[in-house]
């Protein structure tokens, strides 16, 4: 398994619009995405240059993603 990528929430935002995510919309600090296909989910993105590992982790796993599946997304 490859190593997470450092990476922005807009990055992480524009690679998530790829597989069918779309702002949903903001509040404050935290974007809210949400999946137009079944199944439905909800993705939190704090808005920072830079998302810690354990937050990315967390929101791929919520996506049902592989770090593999991100790297080929960026």
């Amino acid at each position: 398994m490859k190593r997470l990528p450092v990476v922005s929430a807009s990055k992480l935002v524009k690679a998530l619009s790829k597989v069918g995510y779309s702002v949903d919309h903001q509040t404050g600090s935290h974007i809210i995405l949400r999946n137009a296909l079944p199944p439905f989910r909800r993705l939190t993105i704090p808005d920072h240059k830079e998302i810690s590992k354990g937050t990315l982790k967390s929101i791929l796993r919520q996506a049902e993603m592989t770090n593999q599946d991100l790297m080929e997304l960026l």
